[in-house]
Formats: C-alpha cells, sequence, structure tokens
C-alpha cells in the first residue's frame, strides 16, 4: 500500500517503505491481515461473559442465551471498557504514589522530590497538617493517604473537591461521587457479571462514577506526585520525529507511560563513566529519545527528544539506530520483539506486570532504580558495535512543551499575581472563542496524525486555544504545530493577538494520556475566576479524541462528559452503535443528567464545526455574544453608587 494512505508523516513514509523493502511486518501490515474485523464487536453487541455464550445479537436472535439484549450487552461492554482504561490509568498512579512513600521514607534513595511548593499545596487538598512539620513527615502522611485513595474502604475521592460546587452536588445527587479506585473498578465487574445489573441506564451511570474515579482520582494523583517527584513542568525546547536520532552516538528509546524509569535512564545517560564507555566504544554521546506518553512526560521536564508516537515504535528500530528500547507498561507492541530481531536493537521489558514472551527482562524497583538504569544504558554502549546499515530519516521538528496549570497561571499572571483572568477576559471579549482539549492516540485505521493536525488547524485558525496530551502532542509536535513561530501564522487574529502578548503558542502541549487531569484542572480553574457561568457545563469549551487505540481514551471521554463537556470520539472507535437506546442516551439523554455528552464524527473538519459549533452555543448562553452597552457615568450617577 501507499505509505502515504497510512501515514501523513513524511519521515513515517520513509520508514515504512524501508520495512517492506526488508520484509518486514508492521503495524498496518497486520490489520491489513485481520480485515475485514468482526462486525459485531464495532457495534458492542457481541457478549462473552459467561459460558453460555459467546452470543451475537441479530434480527434472528435479539436475545443472548441468558435473555440479554442489545441495550444491556452494549452498556456492559462499554463499562467493562471504561473499568480496564481506568485500571490502566489509576495502576500507573498506585505505582507513583508507591514511588512517592518510598521516597519520603528514605528507601528510594535515588529519587527525591522537586517540587515542594506543591507537596505543600497537595498536602491542603488532601487534608495533611503542615503547620510546624518537615518536608519529610508531610510527604509521608501525603504518600500514604494517595496510596488509601486506590483502595480506602470507605469515603470518597479527596481530588474531586477540586470540581466546581455545583458539579460536586450534581454528582452527589445522582449518587456517582467517585469513591476509592478499586471499589469502582471491582464493582464494575460485579454489575456486568451474567445476572446482575440489567438496566442499560444504571450501568451507565456506574461507567461515569468509574470513569470520575479516574480522572479526578487516580490520573490526577498520579500527575501530582509526579510534579512533585520530578518537577512542574514549565515550558522549554526540544524536538520531534525520527529525525532526532543520531547516527554517531548510542540511541536509547525509553516507550511506556510511567516515568519512573525514563527519569533514572535520562540521570544514568550523564554518568561520566558511561559517557566515557561510549566513547570508547566509538560513539560521541549518548542519546536518549522517547516513544509515546513516556516521551511526553521527558520532553516536558528535560527538553529530551521524542523520536514519535505510537504507531512509530517499530518505525524507530527500522531505523537500524536504536542500540536499546526499553519499556515498560501500556501501548508496547508485541510486534516489536519480531522487527528488533531483524535489526540490532535490545529489546527490555522492566515492569513485572508487563513482559513479553521471549524478550529479556530487567526488573525496575525503585530502591535500586538508578544501578539498573545503569545497567541498561550499558548494555546500550556494548551494542553499539553491532550496528548495520543505518537509515535516519531527515525530519523533526523543533517544539515547546509543558504547560502544567502552574506553568500557565504564571504565565498569565506572573508570581506575584498567577491568574487565569486573562484568558477568562479575552474568552468573553471574543478574541479566543472557546477552548478545546485534543487527546488520543495513533490508530492505522486512519492516516498517521491526520485527524489530529487537520482538527487543531481548522480549530486554531478560528480563534480556539487548543489543549493537548499524548500521542494526539507528538502528532502536533511532528508538523509544527509546537513551534510557536509556526503555529501562529495559522491562528485566528483574536488568538495570535492573545498568545503573542502573553507569550504561549495557540497549541498548548500538557503531557502524556495521564495529564488530562490537567485539562480538568485548568477547566475548573477557569470556572473559579469567574465570568464564565458556575459549573464546567457552562463554559465554552469542548474535548475531541478522533483516534484512539485503547479501554483508556473511553474512561477519558466518560470522566470528561461526566465533568460536563462535550467529548467528540471518532466514529469507528465507540463501540456502542448496536444499541439505539444505549446511543440515545451517550449523544443526548446523558446531557440532562451531567451537562455532559458524546458526539461522533470522524472527519477533523466536521468536528471542528461540531466544537465551534457547541462553543457559540455557550458563549450564547453566557450572553458574552452580544455586545454590552457602554454608560457613561456623569456625577450624579457615580454618587448614587455604593461601594462594600
Amino acid at each position: 500500500m501507499d505509505p502515504k494512505k497510512r501515514s501523513s508523516d513524511k519521515a513515517a513514509q520513509e520508514m515504512i517503505t524501508r520495512m517492506a523493502e526488508a520484509g518486514q511486518q508492521n503495524v498496518w501490515d497486520r490489520l491489513d491481515a485481520q480485515s475485514p474485523q468482526c462486525g459485531f464487536g464495532k457495534q458492542g453487541i457481541c457478549c462473552r461473559i459467561c459460558t453460555m455464550g459467546p452470543c451475537r445479537i441479530t434480527k434472528k436472535a435479539p436475545l443472548g442465551v441468558c435473555g440479554a439484549d442489545a441495550d444491556t450487552i452494549v452498556a456492559r461492554n462499554f463499562l467493562r471498557a471504561v473499568a480496564a482504561g481506568a485500571s490502566a490509568h489509576s495502576d500507573h498512579g498506585r505505582g507513583v504514589a508507591e514511588v512517592f512513600l518510598a521516597t519520603a521514607k528514605g528507601e528510594a534513595p535515588d529519587y527525591q522530590f522537586k517540587d515542594i511548593i506543591k507537596l505543600y499545596k497537595v498536602a491542603e487538598d488532601l487534608g495533611v497538617e503542615t503547620n510546624n512539620r518537615s518536608v519529610k513527615e508531610i510527604a509521608v502522611d501525603v504518600g500514604k493517604i494517595a496510596l488509601a485513595e486506590f483502595g480506602k474502604p470507605e469515603g470518597e475521592q479527596l481530588m474531586a473537591r477540586r470540581a466546581p460546587q455545583p458539579r460536586q452536588e450534581i454528582w452527589e445527587k445522582l449518587g456517582i461521587m467517585p469513591r476509592a479506585v478499586d471499589r469502582e473498578v471491582v464493582e464494575a465487574l460485579h454489575r456486568t457479571h451474567m445476572g446482575v445489573d440489567q438496566d442499560f441506564r444504571n450501568i451507565l451511570m456506574h461507567a461515569s462514577r468509574t470513569a470520575l474515579a479516574d480522572g479526578w482520582g487516580g490520573s490526577m494523583l498520579a500527575t501530582e506526585l509526579q510534579d512533585i517527584l520530578f518537577g512542574t513542568p514549565y515550558p522549554g525546547r526540544g524536538e520531534v520525529n525520527l529525525g532526532v536520532l543520531k547516527k554517531d552516538e548510542v540511541n536509547i528509546i525509553v516507550h511506556g507511560h510511567e516515568p519512573i524509569l525514563s527519569e533514572m535512564i535520562v540521570a544514568a545517560s550523564q554518568d561520566k563513566d558511561l559517557l566515557a564507555e561510549a566513547e570508547k566504544a566509538g560513539a560521541k554521546g549518548i542519546n536518549v529519545a522517547g516513544i509515546c506518553c513516556t516521551a511526553n512526560e521527558l520532553l516536558m521536564r528535560h527538553g529530551v527528544p521524542i523520536a514519535g508516537n505510537f504507531l512509530s515504535q517499530e518505525l524507530a528500530i527500522a531505523t537500524g539506530a536504536v542500540e536499546l528500547m526499553a519499556v515498560d507498561v501500556q501501548c508496547v507492541m508485541q510486534g516489536l520483539a519480531e522487527i528488533a530481531k531483524c535489526f540490532h536493537t535490545k529489546l527490555i521489558t522492566t515492569a513485572d506486570k508487563a513482559k513479553i514472551f521471549g524478550v529479556e527482562h530487567v526488573a525496575m524497583e525503585e530502591k535500586t532504580a538508578l544501578n539498573t538504569a545503569k545497567k541498561l544504558v550499558g548494555t546500550a554502549i556494548e551494542n553499539y558495535s553491532n550496528r548495520g546499515k543505518v537509515n535516519i530519516p531527515n525530519g523533526k521538528q523543533k517544539a515547546v512543551a509543558g504547560f502544567s496549570h502552574e506553568s500557565i497561571n504564571y504565565i498569565l499572571g506572573g508570581k506575584f499575581r498567577a491568574s487565569y483572568r486573562p484568558l477568562n477576559d479575552n474568552i468573553i471579549n471574543g478574541r479566543i472563542r472557546g477552548v478545546a482539549g485534543i487527546v488520543g492516540c495513533s490508530n492505522p485505521k486512519v492516516p498517521q496524525d491526520y485527524t489530529h493536525i487537520t482538527l487543531t488547524k481548522e480549530l486554531i485558525k478560528r480563534d480556539v486555544l487548543v489543549l493537548t496530551t499524548g500521542c494526539a502532542t507528538i502528532a502536533c509536535g511532528k508538523q509544527g504545530l509546537m513551534n510557536p513561530k509556526e503555529a501562529l501564522d495559522l491562528a485566528g487574529p483574536g488568538l495570535r493577538e492573545v498568545c503573542e502578548t502573553v507569550g504561549i503558542p495557540p497549541v498548548l502541549a500538557c503531557g502524556s494520556c495521564v495529564d488530562n487531569s490537567r485539562i480538568l484542572v485548568a477547566c475548573a480553574e477557569i470556572v473559579r475566576e469567574g465570568g464564565l457561568g458556575e459549573d464546567i457545563s457552562e463554559i465554552p469549551a469542548a474535548g475531541a479524541c478522533l483516534e484512539s487505540i485503547t479501554e483508556k481514551a473511553i474512561s477519558i471521554g466518560q470522566y470528561f462528559v461526566a465533568s460536563g463537556a462535550l467529548v467528540v470520539f471518532g466514529k469507528e472507535f465507540l463501540p456502542v452503535s448496536g444499541s439505539q437506546n444505549v446511543c440515545d442516551y451517550l449523544f443526548g439523554g446523558i446531557e440532562k443528567d451531567l451537562g455532559g455528552r458524546w458526539a461522533l464524527e470522524s472527519d477533523p473538519v466536521k468536528a471542528a464545526e461540531l466544537i465551534l459549533e457547541h462553543i457559540e452555543s455557550k458563549r450564547d448562553a453566557l450572553g458574552i455574544n452580544k455586545e454590552a452597552e457602554r454608560k457613561l457615568y456623569d456625577m450624579e450617577d457615580r454618587r448614587t453608587l455604593s461601594v462594600e
């Protein structure tokens, strides 16, 4: 197949061609081999929960063996997807909390707290006393409470208190205020067991509660604790795409989602002894680059370059320039093992919960983290001499990333007047029409990066400020949309004026997919700043995920919907079309309950129109699309004014 139909990225196209010439399969080839894919699965109307099945809903057989109809089956599958997605992000958060607590206790000597100011802020949010206490004492309490949020026997998610009060009241009224993450996931699996919950509305309501435990619980805790451990991101420069690999250096790729591993590899790559070993091996240095969400974490904190997003992982190895790829959890293709055999790349797994059959495993433990990382870097150096032909594409782009809530607050107001006021004011006056979060993965069913890029361009040219996370961020980076000089030329006049004045690009890279919680915090802060309604459902904002690959995306989408947002999803990636009742609720009825809803649209231009229509409707409801009448006060008018 024409590489241009597989990816919109020229560097990726070059490597797709190279893999074909080498007789190596990639993700697109495996998708072709799987076609046509199961139509029942796409609609969400297949059920294999019990052994009386598996059952498929058809006109001939509208009920499963147990009597479950399409509504129940689709809702159950939807909830199970949310539960799996929530467990993935929240288990990531639990791992961070464990390292955080070990660091506080002095049991993880290679880690340290790099943002003490944020430690105090999180301590306050979690109800930890800070007066006349040492950093260690505060951190131990924060770690214990954070870890308890995943499995405490009673009570609700503490971070959910960050949501606007009207939003919390909606959750309380509907009985979906999130509790412990583990409890919601276990209850989700219980509810969807054969013979338990058989009311699709009730099932979908628990999907909201489970997703909220992820967004306002596990994911948010992961982001906050990572910031304290590794530093809160502030804007910095970096480079993106396969061209960041270097012909004359030892190249190490870190791939996955947990910065617990990658932070140590970056530190080890700067070790003087290891740099000397690399020089002895004939290399001019050690070059670390990232793939997927680990890449976002490293770029925004250290300026470490990004080699690519999800669909780039095999292509990076195909350059022949990667000595070592160290992977941890999530989005790691098993196909890497086969492609690594074709080249000299050493593939190593590091998480005990994520091994690959036939691949070397080196366990990453917090007590010996730096030594383990040095061992991995040493392995890469030893492998440098085994290189064959190297073919690194020239393509790479400069990028600015690292827009956390704290950095945006600082940029807009400075150290002593940090505030979202300038953002709110410019939304109110119309220079910025609204805000859109563009998130998600890169899926081989559509040309790589195309939907993310097209949607982003369509929105910024219409004066919508865009926030990105995950593989969508990397897609934008590869196409220059994280390069302020290039991106500002594509922005509408109002958005450009504001961005140039305050010193931000029109596309703000906010981090990895677990960092979608940063967007939740930003939405809550916009509400708190005032002038744009009392709840997230009232602000002119929306989210979009036109390319997804995992259940995590469904969980993310549901917690944004349950927080009051419109979420536009690619049609191919939300398997609910087999139930009209479920569709009617998710795309309409749920808005009456929660203020947010799902919408399906795969065409990025049409998706942009849908988002813009939504934003303008919110502006109309707020009354900010009407010019306020100006009144000139005379002296008599002024005398009647009262000052409280």
